[in-house]
């Protein structure tokens, strides 16, 4: 009878890939920045960057809420209301165009990281929880597979959102393989909403939670890479009071806060390495290579963000969370440290996607820690507030690099727009050193904490949650009877 159930466990990765692949487009916030810059003279860096910093913390916001919806009503239905949302917020954002500045922006804060920011909170959480319920045994390496799609949704949407605003052909790589046409910068808005709103809506009906009594086949409950074996159930409320939960945290914030600093400006950093220093004006031929190759490193960083996730998971059952985690931070920290100085293309191609990667392996890691040692019962609602970590990193990683850029001279470049006449623009290169000098130390620190005094259990026990509530029939597994509690 398990192997029955065991076989109808691999379909819910799949929804889980087709999910976190729509949602994971957040990452290509770095391919709009320019576009956005020649649209709105007027904005700043800084004002640019705030609807990527608030779609992540409304992003982590509504995985609170997600998680303790789909933890009652099932992850199917919660999924699909977050794709709603998504595509919704993107179809809008196309209407920002019609306002001046400030409206727009103030438009494009409503829409794009207000409704955008929730839909994707609430429909991420759902494959992570479910696959976690499903997968007792393989717990790293699958939550590595249910988040990968997140990261490596960029890989794909990135070239189609660049071939979308300029025109021309969906390259990857170089490779020119078929072509788009010019919908400019709003019109790029609108189509991605529709595209999110389509594969989320499919992914979630694959999404269903196993039965009760569900344990797969051959499980060894006691395997060597296990850091927790049959941890205590807490509630929220009891895991927010224990040391262990707040250290946790505080390491997830330190390292989303850098691995997002270079994930949602990789494409502006890498204009600021390759203009600085040229004569205005630059040809719309050299700008468009440059752009190019920022698309390039967006797509590479999200390979290594997407293969991070799985590696690093399937690291963890192996050495355990600790030491892989602590693995993660030196590595991150000292890549951090020196990646001012890589500047050629190929370097800043391996600087970049060595952060991904370890940002890719916290995605990974900290919802199977959460499980670990806080149970499976209550994940959603659990992971929801510890996932507060990465929006209040989205928060803070892209303003540190935005706050601490010292100002390079302007330089003045050509761009077509989608009438097809060429205009001047100006572009403010950066030295963004001094951020990922902070980012860098501030990661070494965490290795530090964690390596000093990750326990292998949480200081109390739970002293009785209350009882779930019935599962909706609509999300029980065929077989089983709908209301019962997990």
């Amino acid at each position: 009878m398990n192997r029955e159930k065991n076989a109808r466990r691999w379909p819910v990765v799949v929804g889980a890939l087709v999910i976190q692949a729509s949602l994971g487009a957040v990452y290509i916030w770095s391919v709009f920045q320019t576009p956005l810059l020649a649209a709105f003279p007027e904005w700043s860096e800084k004002t640019v960057t705030l609807p990527a910093q608030l779609v992540l913390a409304f992003f982590a916001l509504a995985v609170i809420l997600g998680g303790r919806l789909q933890d009652r009503l099932g992850p199917r239905r919660v999924a699909s209301a977050g794709g709603i949302l998504l595509g919704l917020g993107l179809g809008l954002s196309w209407f920002s165009q019609f306002f001046p500045s400030p409206g727009a922006l103030i438009w494009l804060l409503a829409t794009f990281s207000l409704l955008g920011g929730f839909g994707i909170g609430m429909a991420y959480v759902c494959p992570i929880a479910t696959c976690v319920k499903w997968f007792p045994d393989k717990r790293g390496v699958v939550t590595g597979l249910a988040v990968a799609g997140f990261g490596g949704g960029a890989f794909f949407f990135a070239p189609l959102a660049r071939g979308f605003i300029s025109g021309g052909a969906y390259q990857i790589f170089g490779l020119r393989l078929f072509p788009l046409p010019h919908l400019g910068l709003f019109g790029t808005f609108l189509v991605l909403g529709v595209i999110f709103f389509c594969a989320t809506l499919a992914g979630a009906q694959l999404l269903r939670n196993p039965p009760p009594d569900f344990s797969p086949p051959g499980r060894d409950p006691g395997g060597a890479g296990q850091d927790a074996v049959m941890a205590p159930e807490f509630c929220s409320s009891e895991m927010l009071r224990t040391p262990l939960f707040w250290l946790l945290w505080t390491t997830y914030f330190v390292g989303c806060a850098a691995g997002l600093q270079v994930i949602m400006k990789i494409s502006p950093i890498w204009e600021s390495f390759s203009m600085t220093g040229l004569s205005s004006p630059v040809a719309e031929a050299t700008f468009l290579r440059v752009s190019a190759l920022g698309t390039t490193a967006v797509s590479v960083l999200a390979i290594f963000n997407s293969s991070g996730r799985i590696i690093w998971g399937k690291v963890s059952d192996s050495l355990g969370r600790k030491v892989t985690l602590v693995i993660i931070f030196s590595l991150s920290g000292l890549v951090l440290l020196f990646l001012d100085s890589m500047r050629t293309f190929p370097l800043y191609l391996a600087g970049t996607g060595l952060v991904g990667l370890c940002f890719g392996g916290l995605l990974a890691l900290y919802p199977a820690i959460t499980a670990d040692f806080f149970g499976t019962k209550h994940i959603g609602s659990n992971y929801g507030w510890m996932y507060t970590a990465y929006g209040a990193g989205g928060l803070a990683g892209p303003f540190l690099a935005a706050r601490l850029m010292r100002v390079e001279a302007g330089v003045i470049y050509l761009a077509r727009s989608p009438a097809g006449t060429v205009s001047e623009h100006l572009l403010i290169p950066g030295d963004y050193q001094p951020a990922f000098l902070v980012a860098g130390g501030a990661c070494l620190v965490a290795a530090v904490l964690l390596m000093l005094f990750l326990s292998h259990r949480p200081h109390g026990n739970p002293s009785g949650c209350k009882k779930m509530p019935a599962r909706s029939a609509a999300d029980a597994p065929p077989g089983t009877l709908p209301g019962v509690a997990e």
